[in-house]
Order: C-alpha cells, then sequence, then structure tokens
C-alpha cells in the first residue's frame, strides 16, 4: 500500500490550523487523513487548538481550558475562523477518513473515547478509522485504560528515545510510534515494524525529505502541504 497522505492540523500550510476551513481543504487535496489537537474547554466540549494560551491564534489573550464553549465565540483563528470542536469536524466530513486525533490538553482521554465510541455505533465511521496520539504519555494510557479497541500512537520527539517509545506502545498495547522525521533511517523503521507497529511520521514539508521517509518505507507522512506527498 502506498504512504498515507496526512493533513497537518488540517492542512497548516494553506489555511489557519485546527480549522474547518482548513480540513476541508486538506479534504479537497486528495489526503487520506488528517491530524487534530485537542483541549477540553471549561464548559467541557473538545475543541480543536494547538495550544491552551490562544494568543498566537487568534492574537487575543485568553486560556482555552478557562473559556467556555461560548466565551470562546469571540476568539477568531487568524481573526476570521471559529474555533470548531471535534463533533463539529466530524459531523461535517462528509465521508470518514482517517482522523489523527492528538490529545493536547488535561482530562481529555475520556470524552475523546466517547466521542470515538458515540460516532463508531451511531454513523458510518469504525473505530479503525481514528488513531489518538499524545506526546502526554498519562493521558494516553488513560485513553487505553478506558478504551482498548481505538487505535493509539505513541509521539515521540528529539527528547525521547525510539525504544522507549516501542516499550511504552507495548505496555498500552499501541497501534503506531508517531516521531519526529528526523529521528528516522531505514533501520529505525525497520525495527519499529519489526516490533508490530506501523510508522507515522511527522512534519515532513520539504519534498526531498518526504521522498526519502517514502524511500524508508513509513507508512503515513503528516505534512503541512499534503498535497507534496
Amino acid at each position: 500500500m502506498s504512504v498515507l497522505r496526512i493533513g497537518h492540523r488540517g492542512s497548516k500550510g494553506y489555511v489557519a490550523e485546527n480549522t474547518l476551513e482548513s480540513i476541508n481543504n486538506a479534504i479537497s487535496l486528495g489526503v487520506h487523513g488528517i491530524e487534530i489537537d485537542i483541549f477540553k474547554c471549561l464548559s467541557g466540549e473538545l475543541v480543536l487548538s494547538h495550544e491552551n494560551n490562544l494568543k498566537r491564534l487568534t492574537g487575543k489573550s485568553g486560556q482555552l481550558e478557562k473559556l467556555t464553549l461560548n466565551d470562546l465565540k469571540d476568539f477568531l483563528v487568524a481573526g476570521k475562523y471559529k474555533i470548531p470542536t471535534l463533533n463539529d469536524v466530524l459531523i461535517k466530513i462528509e465521508s470518514p477518513l482517517f482522523v489523527n486525533i492528538e490529545l493536547k490538553g488535561s482530562d481529555t482521554a475520556g470524552a475523546t473515547s466517547k466521542i470515538v465510541a458515540d460516532f463508531s455505533r451511531k454513523t458510518s465511521w469504525t473505530q479503525n478509522h481514528f488513531i489518538v496520539s499524545s506526546f502526554n504519555w498519562n493521558e494516553l494510557e488513560k485513553f487505553r485504560s478506558i478504551d482498548n479497541n481505538t487505535p493509539v500512537g505513541v509521539l515521540v520527539n528529539k527528547s525521547i528515545s525510539i525504544n522507549e517509545a516501542i516499550e511504552f506502545g507495548k505496555k498500552i498495547n499501541a497501534q503506531a510510534i508517531h516521531p519526529h522525521y528526523q529521528l528516522l533511517d531505514e533501520i529505525t523503521v525497520k525495527k519499529i515494524k519489526n516490533n508490530g507497529f506501523k510508522t507515522f511520521t511527522w512534519t515532513v514539508n520539504n519534498t526531498d525529505d518526504i521522498d526519502f521517509m517514502k524511500k524508508i518505507k513509513v507508512d503515513g507522512i503528516i505534512s503541512d502541504y499534503p498535497d507534496r506527498i
């Protein structure tokens, strides 16, 4: 199978990140899937954002986790895009596709599991359309303790070794390791596969790097410019 083309935060290189407009643009570019980030706001809904502090995204100071969904109506990404809920996103995607939900905020595991289960039970989505990932391994472990069926991916940056990620992945019955692309070579990808995991790498934007990731046979590439994959 060819490598999965996954749009980072929708299609961050083209349209403001983690917005419905960015996700729709990614779909129009022919992605196999999207990667999105979530926090839980004060009123309990899961909303898309890469960070709790909304200043960079909206130009207004505010801590997402201390604001209700109603409060968030006053915060527009790049001055014009609404901050969507996870429910908004899944409802408005017409045909199910691969969705990588990254748990960014605290206390997101339980609510994420419930939404995935609800959509899998009531719609044409299945749990295998999703993969839940996080750098917060405690939150990921909490998710797995609640939900033993939805695929899970262990995020890895330069401060964490691939070996640590593999061992943790085995502990929580993960399906994938998600390393930064600069951590990967052919031997490392083979090691990940030989331990029973898929490899989804991020955030690969340069065409030479994309070509190299394909050459070493990663399973999926997350990019701000998914049409380059």
